[in-house]
């Protein structure tokens, strides 16, 4: 098996278990829930917290960014997408490797475009495709043991408390709400319900027909923000100008066609399927979509579609957050190696950090099974905060 297989496998064992627990945990009193999440934390910051150099990468590669600019008319969520206001916004960068540009460029175009009104975030996905196919029906299924096209978002940019949404060409969809990355245990919500949630599937070809070539299939949603507010900033849509972190990812698998019928492609050596494509948007630069940290970037603007153009503005805050991240991997490198946090910022990095033009000094405080990492905000009248479990925040 390679080293993709190993990372996607554990990766996938690890969801499907915990979808399964999650019932059970639900039922459990307080005192054994507090139990598993220790439990989960300690197995997870073991296993899965990745090497250093984890995020500085993106102080050099910024995470895309996106301008949702307002409809002005209503539309009609059927997948065709040929409303005045869809033609007058741009379609994002084309989908690329969730690695980013160590592996090779996707061979089938994937690309989203997005608007916004007083009720909805509108997502419209569009994904090249000459074999559409997908055979999951029921609801919450594990859609993405077969193609199918992924939403995630974090309101407030915390990592904690986002959601995600995953929809196959059939329109079978899995809506959940994550407390937390897996890596720091975090528990999938599957019972979360996104509810008013418009959708619109287009196929331009046949699904589940491997006689013919197909061309593309578009899915056309409209979240509401009475259920996206929940874990909102204020609780409430956003305003003119707020960012959100947002990604979008396409699960791709290699297809043969036996006795008319579409199948996974398995390895003959092995007899195992063969490891899945995932493609999206901003890269996250390893195999792994719950790092919310390396999502992209969404500026909400109050120009209508097709009346003006708004630039995206980089907040310099992000840059700080970037290098805390990194501090947070190498907290756990750093503890694997010496049996302990780090207290100072030498223990971590050998060389002055320059964020912003600006020498980086945070501050450090450690205990035995904890710690929090704190930097002044750029405008300093407030820092950011990082603790063990991933949350950051600005108080």
């Amino acid at each position: 098996m390679s080293r993709r297989q190993e990372l996607k496998a554990v990766d996938n064992y690890t969801e499907n278990m915990l979808i399964q627990m999650e019932n059970t945990y639900l039922k459990m009193p307080a005192g054994a829930k507090y139990f598993i999440q220790i439990l989960l934390f300690i197995i997870f910051n073991g296993l899965f917290i990745s090497p250093v150099s984890a995020q500085l990468w993106l102080l050099e590669e910024f995470p895309k960014s996106y301008v949702v600019y307002r409809t002005t008319g209503e539309l009609t969520m059927d997948g065709r997408l040929d409303e005045a206001d869809w033609q007058n916004v741009q379609w994002t960068e084309d989908f690329v490797d969730i690695e980013g540009d160590k592996r090779p460029e996707p061979f089938y175009r994937t690309r989203v475009k997005m608007l916004w009104d007083d009720d909805y975030l509108y997502i419209a996905a569009e994904l090249e495709e000459p074999h559409i196919w997908a055979t999951y029906t029921e609801r919450n299924s594990v859609i993405f043991h077969e193609n199918n096209f992924e939403v995630f978002i974090d309101p407030n940019g915390d990592t904690h408390t986002y959601y995600e949404y995953e929809v196959n060409a059939l329109g079978t969809e899995w809506d959940l709400l994550l407390t937390k990355p897996y890596r720091n245990g975090g528990i999938p919500v599957s019972a979360w319900y996104i509810r008013g949630l418009k959708k619109g599937i287009h196929l331009k070809g046949t699904i589940n027909d491997p006689s013919d070539i197909d061309t593309l299939w578009r899915v056309e949603l409209a979240f509401p923000w009475d259920i996206l507010k929940e874990c909102a900033p204020g609780r409430r849509r956003p305003e003119p100008s707020e960012q959100w972190r947002i990604n979008f990812s396409r699960v791709q698998w290699n297809l043969d066609v036996i006795d008319g019928e579409y199948v996974k492609r398995t390895d003959p050596q092995t007899g195992l399927d063969l490891p899945e494509y995932n493609w999206v948007w901003s890269p996250q630069g390893v195999i792994d979509m719950h790092r919310p940290e390396s999502w992209g970037f969404v500026q909400f603007s109050d120009i209508p579609a097709g009346e003006g153009i708004e630039e995206f503005v980089r907040n310099p805050d992000e840059h700080i957050k970037f290098a805390l991240r990194e501090l947070y991997y190498r907290q756990f490198s750093f503890r694997r190696e010496n049996g302990r946090y780090a207290g100072k910022l030498s223990d971590l990095i050998e060389e002055s950090l320059l964020i912003n033009g600006k020498v980086f000094e945070p501050e450090f405080e450690i205990s035995q099974t904890r710690f929090r990492i704190s930097a002044p905000c750029h405008e300093g009248s407030s820092k950011w905060h990082i603790v063990e479990d991933g949350r950051i925040w600005r108080q």
